[in-house]
This record gives structure tokens, C-alpha cells and sequence, in this order.
């Protein structure tokens, strides 16, 4: 694959309602990597591929904020789902910016690194269950009735509506970065 398929808009050619748009997911996006003094004012790549398509640009940052930051799963188990499915879809650029997020989201680096190894050997119980769903929901679309016992003893309705969609949103940014070319801009890959 080349190394950019869909480039993305250049902010000359971004009309206000994009850039209003673009630019008020900045702070929000630097507030989960736990920065919030860097001047920096650049909307992630993938947000600025996605502007090809003004029309479902609000709408899906209603609902990717919505998902983020107004979700019943606490933080670092919504960053643990959303790293398992950035490693199951290959996709360094949202693995880099995931962990970012789980770090700021009090996971520490080993359980970032183990999230990259397959398998479940040295989770918790409920953070094996909830690594267990990514590739159960990734693989077969499902959750098996194993990991489903453990994970209701962990969460309630809310939580557990939640993991299917928490995979399925950074499935599919998964795949807009591969597709579009985005890679990983830092070191934080898992190194594929």
C-alpha cells in the first residue's frame, strides 16, 4: 500500500463549519492524551481525512464524543477495547493515538505492550474478559458465553452495551487509517 491513498484536506480549503469543527475537537483530543498545555492546534490526521465528507463530519463527532467522553466505561477500559481492536486491524496510526489515551487513562505501559500480545495470560479476569470480547466481536461479530459470564459479573447494561460499540468505532477508524494510508506519526507503535 503507498504511504498516503487519501491526503488529507489542507486547512486553506476547509470551510468555516469544517474548521470550527476540526479545530473544537483539539483540546478535547490533547485533555485524553493528558496534555493540555501544548500549543499545538492541529486536528488528528484522520479527522482531517474525514472532511472529504462534511456532511457526516458533525455527526460523527457528535457521536465519537459522545462515545469517549460521555461513556459508562471508565476510561482505561474503553482505551483497552479501542487498542485490541486498533492491533487486531493492523492499524498503527489509531494504535499510536489509543495509546496514548490509555496511558493518560491510568494503563500503565506493560498492560499497553500486553495488549499486543495475543492471548490473555497475565490480565485480571475482567480486563481479559473485556480484551477476550475485542477479538471475539472482531472475529466472529459475537461475544462467546464464557467471556459474556465474566463480563456481567463486572458491569452493568450500560457498560456492557457499550464494548460492541466501543470495538465497532475504532474497527472502523481502523480501517478509514488503513485505507486512507495514515500510519503511526511517533514511536508509540507495536512495531508489525
Amino acid at each position: 500500500m503507498s504511504a498516503s491513498r487519501i491526503e488529507e484536506v489542507p486547512r486553506a480549503e476547509w470551510t468555516d463549519d469544517v474548521a470550527s469543527l476540526l479545530l473544537g475537537t483539539v483540546r478535547q483530543v490533547r485533555g485524553m492524551e493528558g496534555d493540555h498545555t501544548s500549543g499545538d492546534d492541529e486536528p488528528l490526521p484522520i479527522l482531517k481525512v474525514l472532511a472529504h465528507q462534511p456532511p457526516l463530519l458533525r455527526p460523527f463527532l457528535e457521536w465519537a464524543a459522545a462515545l469517549a467522553l460521555q461513556g459508562a466505561l471508565a476510561h482505561r477500559d474503553a482505551e483497552l477495547l479501542a487498542l485490541r481492536a486498533a492491533w487486531n486491524c493492523r492499524s498503527s496510526f489509531e494504535w499510536e493515538h489509543h495509546a496514548r489515551f490509555a496511558l493518560a487513562a491510568g494503563a500503565t505501559e506493560d498492560e499497553v505492550a500486553r495488549v499486543a500480545v495475543p492471548g490473555y495470560k497475565g490480565w485480571a479476569e475482567r480486563d481479559a474478559a473485556l480484551v477476550r470480547a475485542a477479538d471475539e466481536l472482531h472475529r466472529d461479530t459475537r461475544v462467546s458465553d464464557e467471556a459474556w459470564s465474566v463480563l456481567t459479573a463486572s458491569f452493568g447494561a450500560p457498560e456492557l452495551v457499550e464494548i460492541p460499540l466501543v470495538v465497532g468505532q475504532y474497527s472502523m477508524l481502523s480501517m478509514l487509517a488503513n485505507v486512507a494510508g495514515l500510519s503511526a506519526e511517533g514511536d508509540l507503535g507495536p512495531g508489525w
